[in-house]
Parts: C-alpha cells; structure tokens; sequence
C-alpha cells in the first residue's frame, strides 16, 4: 500500500486514518504540509529527469506546472495527490487522483441528490468503506484545451462519508486518455474498492458497511 493518510478525528483524541491501495507506479505527493508537497514534487522531477542532465529549462518548467497542480490539489482541500507513470506496450497511461475532505454533513443519498443530472451518478457499496456516491464524467480542463488535446478528460468521483464525523472524503480520479477510459475507469473503480477506515493502534476497528 502507498502509504496512509489523516482522515480527522473519530472522536475525541483519536484520529482515523485511511488506507488506500494503488498501482505501484502512482506517485505519492503530501500536500500538507507545504514542505513535505515541495519536497515530494523535487523528488519526482528529479526521478523524471534521472539521467538528462541538460534539459534544466524543461525541468525547472516540470517542477513548476507539477507544484501547481499540487497547490491547485491543495486548495480544493486536498490531503494527498497520486500521479500515475504505468505505461502498456510503451503507451503512457497518464491517470491522477486527488483525495480530499470536504468538511459538509451528508450521506451517499444526499450526494446523489445533489449531483444528479451532472453526469453518471449512483450508489456503490465499497467493499471495506460502506456505500458512498460515484459520479463519472467528461470534463473539458484548462490544461487539456492548452494542450490542444481533441479529447475530453474522464473524472470519476467519489463521496465517502467519514465515521463519526460531518465529512465526506472524495476521490477524484482522472484521466485524458478517452480513448482508453473505460478500461482506466475499471482500475479507478478497483482502487476505490480498496478504501477502507482505520483507527490508532489499540482502539477499536471501525465498521462502515
């Protein structure tokens, strides 16, 4: 597992925690605290650029649209962002996913009431977190039009009530790759599946389903 995330307080002194199951080649960026977002965007352009020692124009622009996406993470009230570097039969399969609070009361009903008529909208029921909301769209994203791109962008969204408190914990994943998307959508839909709750050592398991 790439690793664990503060979710917020169950109850008084005790945190939860998330687990989440992802490829291995998704990168995990923090994106708090400031240096720990800063020093994880370094360490992957410096991973990216491993051996090129003479494009410092290109990775200095690397390193500034990737701390720009992080801080855009951020600011939607993003806790950590994993970027995926897989690649099939030497085909970048370019896919990013953005965890988040959003710190509202409501359950997977009220998120489907609210999202409806905004793309694909629904209730799942994953395996280890209980029920939540998932939403699949197609999205027309700055980068994709600066790119040129002729393809939309394909979000799937999640909305995961946090035990024990008024939060929701979103997943958002997304990918440019359209033609592709159904099969990057299945592995959005497996990653999700591995979501599951967990409290400090010595405290008594969380169950959601």
């Amino acid at each position: 597992m790439n690793g664990e995330v503060e979710a917020g307080d169950l109850s008084a002194g005790e945190a939860s925690t998330f687990g989440l199951l992802t490829p291995g080649d998704w990168y995990r960026v923090p994106l708090q605290p400031d240096e720990a977002r800063q020093a994880a965007v370094r360490a992957l352009v410096k991973r990216q650029f491993a051996g090129v020692d003479d494009q410092p124009v290109l990775r200095r622009k690397a390193e500034a649209e990737l701390l720009g996406v992080a801080e855009a993470g951020r600011e939607q009230g993003g806790v950590v962002l994993y970027l995926s570097f897989l690649e099939a039969a030497g085909i970048p399969l370019s896919a990013s996913l953005l965890v988040s609070r959003l710190r509202e009361r409501f359950d997977s009903l009220d998120a489907v009431a609210s999202l409806a008529g905004s793309g694909e909208v629904g209730l799942v029921e994953l395996p280890a977190a209980g029920r939540a909301a998932r939403r699949r769209r197609q999205v027309r994203t700055r980068q994709t039009r600066r790119l040129g791109s002729e393809f939309d962008d394909t979000v799937v969204e999640f909305f995961v009530p946090i035990p024990g408190r008024d939060e929701v914990l979103t997943l958002t994943f997304s990918t440019p790759l359209e033609p592709l998307a159904d099969a990057m959508v299945e592995l959005f839909d497996a990653v999700a599946g591995t979501l599951r709750w967990r409290r400090p050592a010595g405290a008594e398991e969380d169950r959601t389903a």
